[in-house]
């Protein structure tokens, strides 16, 4: 035996190990067995197994009882994990490695599954004469029972006489034979191989005396298995003669049916050639066989699927204009995005461009929006999640020849759907997983490139589909969690958040009637005044969208309902002073409300996938020696926006009027509200200069001034995004000042003139601007 190669094998088993039980399996030490698991504990078992060190322990269990709970034998194996692979059904396939024997010495762990300290068991390297005798006659038992059985293999027999280890001898033979379970689980207990061979050898001999007996039974009935076979040949003869007289059975009937389909359908050439040649399979091979069900099931999909059935398209673009605007109020540059979209495709004919990209914050209709496309084109419409998606196979689909093999989702929904060209909606691709199974981002590379899906090849089909005719719309909140590679195939088309004027219009025009519809209520039970969505809206919904504002609505119409079938058949009017009968106390306050100015504190605006928020950044001096804190949750860039702030008052502190004695002997903690919720980007700067700034020279800030912008080592104020919104969160907060960086005009002129009233609006280059306008005096 190589004790070096043992030794080294044993000393990467770690002392604890994830316990895997099952109830039919005894498996022994350098034995390769497959295995498939299915329940969730033993599912978590192998996630823990992979995540670690491939390793765990693998017991046989055994009754359940008040004096022994554990479930498992004292001894079983330590395995390595080799392959794994996890079935559409939901199953894990595993191809396991027996490395030592190992036995229970604690339990420390019982929930969600079972962990052990275990003691690792190595195998004798000593032989003797003795040993050496009980492995030959083991040997020598192993062929005689082969030479009683026909399916054994003789090879192995003179494979285990090529192996010197006597342990390896005995496991081998156990761990291949059809021993009992119980005898299994008694060799591998056995650590002492004398004993060992000993039992393996009685359990060889009654093994040899069983199948000896059943051989002579085997014998007796021969004569009635060929009579058996007589009939079956008759039967074939039947089934000749049946087909001359046309006279089919039901596969005959099905393999006509395909015939016919392929005929019927118009399929593309390549698809032709490969329905017949797997036709022309189906036909060598029975019924009975699963390879039939493969076939049968593919052949399904193949001749099923839309190869050339395409919608007509209605490309009268004023009636597509007046459709979209129909359904949507507002949303204008992805409208007209879309319009001129079709319009290229009425003059060539070809819909080959840009896939489109809505990206903005949830409940703004890029989802619905979707929908309105393809009503207003006459196509069918597809809606694929990808959010959690972690396998590539949702995407591609698998080989056909795994068990329950099927094309991915792209094939499954348009096969659904009939056509193949319909407007097909990917939804939240921003929250599209990755792991071991694969990247399906990547795999969406070639669904999106207007080069290359001309010829999209699943893996079940595993034949090219066109995919150029499909209009692909993707949807997402944020483009930060998105491969750069993906997003440059597509076009990125912003929604912005709505303003409260254009939610009130939504209400007014769909939320309420809609609401009232689902709710069995109409005009004559319930009106709605305009006061009462703006109070809702200011103090009962923050959001971007209106998925919020019309659950209110709901609420409120529920309850409407109820009085309704209670037999009140009054009207009832909602308006900004009775709202709270409906939908209870606010939920939200003006922020600004109860502020005043203060030392250190500033009020900055952020940008979240949510829409705009408001955020106060807080700033104290400490006695100490130059310590600097940041607390909040902050990002990597933040903190490195509060590094670089910190280092321009240092360095201009003459120009701030500030004391460079105060750089050693405070300390400096900086604090963003909110502790919970994770803060990042640069448009924080001028808020932490400004903050910095204050606290060092204990001036008072005005509270009623929010400011966003990113500052360079130099004071200089560069520009952000996100402006639109910041600066509706800035008005709906109360703030009566905004500032923001110089370049910033343009993006600023889009927000309505509507929505600018009763908030000013300052443009700043330099960080001393600010100072100099929320600076307001020095404390008492």
């Amino acid at each position: 035996m190589n004790t070096n190669t043992e030794v080294s094998t044993f000393s990467r088993i770690p002392r604890t190990l994830p316990v895997l039980h099952v109830d039919n399996i005894v498996m022994f030490p350098y034995i390769i067995l497959p295995l498939i698991v299915s329940d969730e504990l033993s599912k978590q078992v192998i996630d823990f197994a992979l995540s670690n060190d491939r390793l765990l322990g693998l017991f046989l269990t055994k009754e359940q009882s008040e004096k022994d709970p554990i479930k498992i034998y004292d001894h079983g194996t330590a395995v390595s994990i080799i392959k794994m692979f996890r079935t559409p059904e939901g199953s894990i396939s595993l191809l396991l490695q027996g490395v030592s024997r190992i036995k229970v010495e604690t339990i420390t762990q019982s929930e969600p599954f079972i962990k052990v300290e275990v003691e690792i068991i190595p195998e004798s390297a000593d032989e003797n004469a003795g040993l050496t005798a009980l492995k030959n006659i083991s040997i020598e038992l192993l062929g005689k029972l082969i030479s009683e059985s026909e399916e054994m293999n003789k090879e192995f027999v003179y494979g285990l006489k090529n192996i010197k280890q006597a342990s390896r001898v005995a496991d081998l033979i156990a761990g291949n034979l059809n021993f009992t379970i119980e005898e299994k689980q008694q060799i591998l207990e056995t650590i002492e191989l004398e004993k060992r061979f000993k039992k393996l050898n009685g359990f060889l001999a009654n093994l040899i005396k069983q199948l000896r007996i059943e051989n002579t039974i085997r014998n007796r009935i021969q004569l009635e298995m060929d009579e058996d076979q007589r009939r079956y040949y008759l039967r074939e003869q039947l089934d000749a003669i049946k087909k001359e007289l046309g006279e089919t059975d039901e596969v005959d009937q099905e393999i006509d049916k395909w015939e016919r389909l392929i005929d019927e359908k118009d399929l593309p050439d390549y698809v032709k050639d490969e329905a017949e040649e797997e036709l022309n399979r189906m036909k060598m091979m029975s019924p009975a066989s699963s390879e039939y069900a493969v076939s049968r099931n593919y052949m399904e999909w193949l001749i099923n699927i839309p190869w050339k059935i395409y919608s007509e398209d209605q490309l009268d673009l004023k009636r597509i204009e007046t459709v979209l605007a129909g359904d949507h109020y507002g949303l204008e540059t992805a409208k007209e995005r879309i319009i001129e979209y079709i319009a290229v495709k009425k003059l060539r004919n070809k819909l080959k461009g840009p896939i489109l990209c809505f990206v903005g914050p949830p409940g703004v209709g890029k989802t619905s929006l979707g929908k309105s496309v393809a009503s207003s084109l006459n196509r069918k419409f597809i809606r694929l999640s990808l959010g959690g998606i972690h396998d590539e196979a949702e995407i591609r689909g698998h080989r056909k020849t795994y068990i329950g093999a099927m094309p991915g989702k792209i094939i499954t929904e348009i096969k659904r759907c009939g056509t193949a060209n319909p407007v097909f909606m990917l939804d939240e691709i921003d929250k599209l997983g990755r792991d071991f199974r694969g990247d399906p981002a990547s795999a969406l590379l070639e669904v999106l490139d207007p080069e290359q899906n001309n010829s999209f090849v699943d893996n079940y089909i595993n034949l090219p589909f066109d995919l150029s005719e499909v209009m692909f719309i993707t949807t997402a909140n944020g483009l930060d969690t998105v491969p750069m590679a993906l997003r440059d195939r597509m076009e990125i088309i912003e929604f912005s958040s709505y303003i409260e004027e254009e939610k009130i219009t939504i209400a007014q025009k769909y939320l309420i009637p809609k609401e009232a519809e689902n709710n069995g209520v109409n005009g004559k039970n319930v009106i709605i005044r305009k006061s009462a969505l703006e109070e809702i809206i200011r103090y009962y919904v923050r959001e971007s969208g209106v998925r919020n504002l019309q659950r209110n609505i709901g609420t409120i119409m529920r309850k409407v309902a109820r009085k309704v079938a209670e037999g009140d058949t009054g009207k009832i009017t909602v308006t900004d002073k009775n709202v709270k009968i409906f939908l209870k106390k606010r939920k939200h306050s003006i922020e600004m409300a109860n502020r005043v100015p203060e030392i250190g504190v500033v009020t900055g605006l952020a940008w979240t996938i949510f829409g705009g928020e408001i955020l106060f950044c807080e700033t104290t001096l400490l006695p100490g020696k130059g310590k600097f804190v940041l607390t909040g949750l902050l990002g990597e860039v933040m903190q490195e926006s509060a590094k670089l702030a910190y280092s321009l008052i240092k360095a201009k502190h003459k120009e701030f009027g500030i004391d460079p004695a105060l750089f050693e002997n405070r300390d400096l903690h900086i604090h963003l509200p909110a502790g919970a919720v994770p803060k990042d980007g640069p448009s924080a700067g001028v808020t932490l200069t400004t903050s910095l700034v204050s606290a060092f020279t204990q001036k008072k800030v005005k509270h009623n001034v929010a400011m966003t912008g990113e500052i360079t080592l130099l004071g200089k104020v560069l520009p952000i995004g996100g402006v639109r919104e910041k600066f509706l969160a800035a008005k709906r907060a109360g703030v009566k000042k905004v500032i923001l960086p110089y370049e910033n005009q343009d993006s600023y002129e889009e927000i309505p003139e509507k929505v600018k009233g009763g908030v000013d609006v300052m443009f700043v280059k330099d960080i001393q601007e600010i100072l100099q306008e929320v600076l307001i005096g020095e404390s008492d």
